[in-house]
């Protein structure tokens, strides 16, 4: 498998990569080490749960900022797919509805235009702000729980000695 996967120099000598190849050259952010890992893991998993779109993008980009280990950002933000998406965005907006006030009401901002921009729209502005918080929630606990665990199954596969 290791011969099928791209190395750090494969990735980075892409052409479209050559705006940010400086900041992805790093060679603490391919390196497979604990903190580094579970900074990495931290983050993809962040993006991965609050970014709807561009989440490689923004995981790569924040595990370059954080010095987390690029490949694994990316990786992480698979935990969102076409499979997991529907349970996720249904419990976060779940819980974003039982976090936010009851005051809050949205019902009142409409766009009078009946087309599907505007039912689009109405749609974002009534139920946006408790799939956002619970998102958001939900990303962040889940960054620190992985966060965690990486070091707590580092912590546990590594030979004590005496």
């Amino acid at each position: 498998m290791r011969r099928q996967t791209p190395g750090k120099d494969d990735i980075l000598a892409q052409p479209w990569l050559q705006p940010v190849r400086p900041y992805l050259s790093d060679d603490r952010l391919w390196a497979l080490e604990r903190q580094s890992v579970a900074r990495g893991v931290a983050m993809g998993l962040f993006m991965g749960l609050l970014m709807p779109v561009a989440q490689i993008l923004f995981a790569v980009a924040g595990a370059a900022v954080i010095r987390g280990h690029v490949p694994i950002s990316a990786a992480c933000t698979l935990v969102t797919n076409p499979f997991t998406v529907p349970p996720i965005y249904y419990a976060a907006y779940q819980l974003g509805d039982q976090l936010l006030p009851a005051s809050l009401d949205f019902s009142s901002f409409t766009f009078e235009a009946h087309n599907w921009l505007a039912d689009g729209i109405n749609w974002a502005i009534t139920h946006g702000a408790p799939l956002m918080t619970g998102l958001l929630v939900i990303a962040a606990v889940s960054a620190v729980l992985g966060y965690l665990a990486v070091h707590l199954c580092w912590r546990s596969k590594t030979p004590r000695t005496p």
